[in-house]
């Protein structure tokens, strides 16, 4: 009994000696080289964005149901000082909108909607800023894993070379190995930006579409209390 024992454990001890090393991110990475610094970096810069744009987004979009019917209200009855205090407390793109065009009431329409344009203008500049980096990670990301990859081929071939006859394929494993890990780094960072970005551009379209309808109905409001004033 004891003697089948110790062959049991010989066999098991033999198993996993003779089974492969898991691989592990942080090994995959170290093997990836220089340029994994790099998708670390980049991977590390599109999180941020899309965690700073997301928090000013979600900010922006929580707006008063009820705030442009309130702004009607209060215009027609000739509270225009209480529309812009409640404009204020709102503290919104929106609200910072409609508050610039009720400060040009008495204007021509023409010079209150320019004004108005020009506020929507800079906040959606806001609203998009760090965008255009985070499209340059979602594009540059892949382009960097396929320079690993093609660095990671040329290291294989140039081990290939030197060893002369005597090749073997552990010369040619290191390199396609490097290659692979850049390529799936790379990958898997331009992924995440990509979508993001995307979900991000798509956030701010509604955002800016309901700009759109506020302004033209704070065009249509004043138009007509200019009217009724006439």
């Amino acid at each position: 009994m004891l003697t089948l024992l110790q062959a049991d454990t010989a066999d098991l001890l033999i198993q996993e000696a003779a089974a492969p090393e898991k691989m592990s991110l942080i090994k995959m990475a170290v093997a990836g080289g220089w340029l994994m610094i790099i998708l670390l970096l980049l991977s590390v810069l599109a999180v941020y964005i899309l965690g700073n744009r997301w928090w000013a987004i979600r900010q922006a979009g929580k707006t008063n149901p009820h705030f442009m019917a309130n702004i009607r209200e209060l215009v027609r009855s000739g509270k225009t000082d209480s529309a812009i205090r409640l404009c204020r407390d709102e503290n919104s793109p929106t609200s910072r909108m409609i508050e610039k065009g009720l400060e040009r009431m008495g204007r021509p329409l023409t010079d209150i909607q320019a004004a108005v344009e020009n506020v929507a203008n800079i906040e959606i500049a806001r609203l998009e800023k760090g965008l255009p980096m985070l499209a340059t990670v979602a594009g540059g990301a892949p382009m960097i894993g396929f320079l690993g990859t093609v660095i990671g081929m040329i290291q294989a071939f140039y081990n290939m070379a030197s060893a002369g006859s005597n090749i073997d394929i552990t010369l040619l494993s290191g390199g396609i190995y490097t290659a692979m890990v850049t390529t799936v780094g790379g990958l898997f960072v331009g992924i995440i930006a990509y979508f993001g970005y995307n979900w991000l551009t798509a956030r701010i379209n509604d955002i800016v579409f309901k700009m759109e309808n506020d302004t033209i109905e704070l065009m249509d409001l004043l138009e007509g209390n200019n009217n009724k004033e006439i």
